[in-house]
C-alpha cells in the first residue's frame, strides 16, 4: 500500500506529499509522525503540523510511478495479489460515459481468481479441513484451477482440477506445468449427471478422502471480493460510480461486489454480463427459466445458479454472444493494447453496449478478468475463428466455401517438390497439420505427401530425411471442380484421400479435409 502524508509550513500554506509504502492495511499514527519528521529535515523547516485527519491514499494507476515510489521486494509471489490497477479506456468508443478496466490479470496468476484461492485455502486451514497430506480439488473453468494450483505450491498441497473438455488448451498445459493433476469433463451435459465437472470433482473426493473447495458453495469465495475487490475498486474511482459490470461463473464477483458498493451507495447499478446461452441472464431480466444452451466463452455462464449467488444485486442483464465477445477481446487489444481472455470480451461488450445507452455522463467500470495469452491458439487465431464461423469471409456458394485454408489467399502451407522430407516434418508439427500439397514453380499441384507417406520413407531409411519430398509424394491425385456437388466429397474420404479443389481453369484453390466437411457440417446446426 502507498501512504500519501500531507503536512504544511505553520507558516506557509505550500502543502507537501510524502509517500511510504506499508504491506499493513492499518498503519499507526508513528508512521505519519516519522514521515513528517523526514520531510521536515529535507525542507528544513522549523515549524510543521500534522493535519487533524491525516489523508491515507491506496497507490492505483493514477499516482505516479517514480523511483521515489517504487515498493521494497516481497516476500512471496502471495504478496502480489490484489492490488490491482485500474485502466480508464481511451480509444473504444463510451459514447457519453468514461469506462475503466480493474486489471485483474496483473494477479501472479493472471486472474481475478487468485482473490479467492488465497480465501477459500486459508478458510478450510483455520477450520481444519486443509492439513499436511490432504489433497485438494476442484471443479473449475480453468483460472481458479490455475489460482489454486498456485496457492497449494506454495502451501505444499497437492492438486487435482476438473475441467470442461471446452477449455483452452493453454490453460490444461498451465494446470500441468504447475504439478496440478487435470481431469477432462464433458462440458455437453448439465449439472447432475455423473459426467458434469462439478459432480466428477465432488464423487472423486468422497471416494479418495480428497478435500473439495467447492467454489460455487463456498462462502470465502464472496468474502474475497466483498473484502478486497470492491473496497480497491471504490477507494480507485474516488467513490464515483454509476455503474460495474461482472459476470456469473461461480457467482462470488457479482455477489461480494454488488453487497459492498450497495452499501457504500444504493443507486449503483450492478449490471450482469451473461453469454448467450447462459441460463442466468433471462432469470434476471424476466424472470424466466429457459434450457442452457452451448457458448464457447470461459469461466462464465452457467446452466444453474449457483448457492453463493445472489441476484437481487443484480440491477439488470446483457446477453452477449459468442462472437460479440470474442470480436470485443480482440478489438481491445487493438485499440487499448490490452490483452484480455474471452470473458473480458463478454464484460466488456455488454459495458460499450450500457454506455451507448446512456444520455448523460456516467462512471462505469467492469473487469479485465484473465490474460489473454491463455487463448492466442483460439479467438485470437484467425484460423480458430474461420473454422468456428466467427470471421465473415467472401462466400462464392460452392465447395471454395469448405477450404479453410485458400491458396490464392496465401493462407495455406505449401512444399516445392525438392525441399527436403524433413521440411516437410517440420511444417506439419509446427501447423499441427497432417499432409500437405506439393506445388511447382507454375503452382501446379503435382503431389500430396502426408504423414503415412513421411513414415513409410524413414522407416526404410533415415537418410531420406535429407532426400526431396518429390521421392515420396503421391502422385496418384484426385482433383475436384469447386462447383461441383459435396455429395462428390464422401468417396474421396471414403478412400482416405483429400480433395484438391481447382477451378474452371484449373487453378489451384486448396484443399478439403475429412475435417473441413465435418465443421461445415457443424456450422449449419443453431448455436
Amino acid at each position: 500500500m502507498v501512504l500519501r502524508v500531507e503536512i504544511f509550513s505553520a507558516s506557509k500554506p505550500k502543502v507537501f506529499t510524502f509517500f511510504a509504502y506499508t504491506r499493513e492495511n492499518r498503519v499507526s499514527d508513528a508512521v505519519f509522525f516519522c514521515a513528517a519528521r523526514m520531510l521536515f529535515t529535507l525542507c528544513d523547516f522549523k515549524h510543521f503540523r500534522l493535519k487533524t485527519t491525516p489523508r491515507v491514499v491506496l497507490y492505483n494507476a493514477y499516482m505516479p510511478q517514480t523511483q521515489e515510489c517504487l515498493p521494497r521486494a516481497l516476500n512471496s509471489v502471495l504478496d502480489l495479489v490484489g492490488n490491482t490497477p485500474l485502466l480508464k479506456v481511451h480509444t473504444l468508443d463510451t459514447g457519453k460515459c468514461e469506462l475503466f478496466l480493474k486489471m485483474e490479470s496483473q494477479n501472479p496468476g493472471q486472474s481475478i481468481k487468485d482473490r479467492i484461492a488465497i480465501t477459500m485455502i486459508e478458510k478450510a486451514e483455520r477450520e481444519g479441513h486443509l492439513k499436511k497430506g490432504v489433497r485438494i480439488i476442484e471443479a473449475t473453468a480453468g483460472n481458479t484451477g490455475i489460482a489454486l494450483a498456485l496457492i497449494a505450491s506454495q502451501k505444499g498441497y497437492e492438486i487435482t482440477v476438473v475441467v470442461p473438455d471446452k477449455m483452452s488448451e493453454a490453460k490444461i498445459d498451465h494446470l500441468r506445468a504447475m504439478g496440478a493433476g487435470v481431469i477432462m469433463a464433458r462440458s455437453d451435459v448439465e449439472k447432475g449427471h455423473l459426467e458434469y465437472y462439478q459432480d466428477v470433482a465432488k464423487r472423486l473426493a468422497n471416494e479418495n478422502g480428497w478435500y473439495y473447495i467447492n467454489q460455487f458453495e463456498n462462502d470465502a469465495n464472496v468474502e474475497a471480493h466483498y473484502t478486497t475487490t470492491a473496497p480497491e475498486l471504490w477507494e480507485q474511482m474516488d467513490g464515483k460510480i454509476d455503474a460495474v459490470v461482472a459476470g456469473v461463473g461461480s457467482g462470488g464477483t457479482i455477489t461480494g461486489l454488488g453487497r459492498y458498493l450497495k452499501e457504500q451507495n444504493p443507486e449503483i447499478e450492478i449490471i450482469l454480463a451473461d453469454p448467450e446461452g447462459s441460463i442466468v441472464a433471462p432469470l434476471v431480466n424476466d424472470g424466466t427459466k429457459v434450457s442452457p444452451g452451448a457458448w464457447l466463452v470461459e469461466g462464465i455462464g452457467e446452466d444453474f445458479v449457483p448457492p453463493i449467488t445472489d441476484l437481487d444485486v443484480v440491477t439488470s442483464a446483457i446477453a452477449i454472444s459468442d462472437k460479440e465477445s470474442f470480436e470485443t477481446a480482440r478489438a481491445l487489444l487493438k485499440a487499448e493494447g490490452v490483452l484480455a481472455g474471452s470473458s473480458t470480451g463478454t464484460l466488456l461488450a455488454a459495458a460499450l453496449r450500457w454506455c451507448s445507452l446512456q444520455t448523460e455522463p456516467k462512471r462505469i467500470a467492469t473487469f479485465v478478468c484473465d490474460h489473454g495469452s491463455k487463448y492466442l491458439g483460439k479467438m485470437f487465431n484467425d484460423y480458430w475463428m474461420l473454422d468456428q464461423g466467427f470471421q465473415d469471409r467472401k462466400s462464392y456458394g460452392n465447395l471454395r466455401d469448405l477450404i479453410s485454408r485458400r491458396h490464392e489467399r496465401k493462407e495455406d502451407h505449401t512444399l516445392a517438390p525438392n525441399q527436403p522430407l524433413i521440411q516437410a516434418i517440420k511444417t506439419m508439427r509446427l501447423y499441427d497439420i497432417s499432409q500437405l500439397a506439393v506445388v511447382d514453380a507454375q503452382e501446379n499441384v503435382v503431389g500430396i505427401i502426408d504423414e503415412s507417406d513421411v513414415l513409410l520413407a524413414v522407416a526404410k531409411n533415415k537418410d531420406n530425411f535429407q532426400n526431396p519430398c518429390c521421392d515420396f509424394m503421391t502422385s496418384d491425385l484426385d482433383t475436384i471442380r469447386a462447383d461441383a456437388s459435396i455429395d462428390e466429397l464422401v468417396p474421396l474420404f471414403a478412400e482416405d484421400k483429400v480433395a484438391i479443389v481447382l477451378d474452371e481453369t484449373d487453378n489451384f484453390l486448396g484443399l478439403i479435409t475429412k475435417i473441413d466437411l465435418i465443421n461445415h457440417l457443424r456450422r449449419q446446426l443453431p448455436r
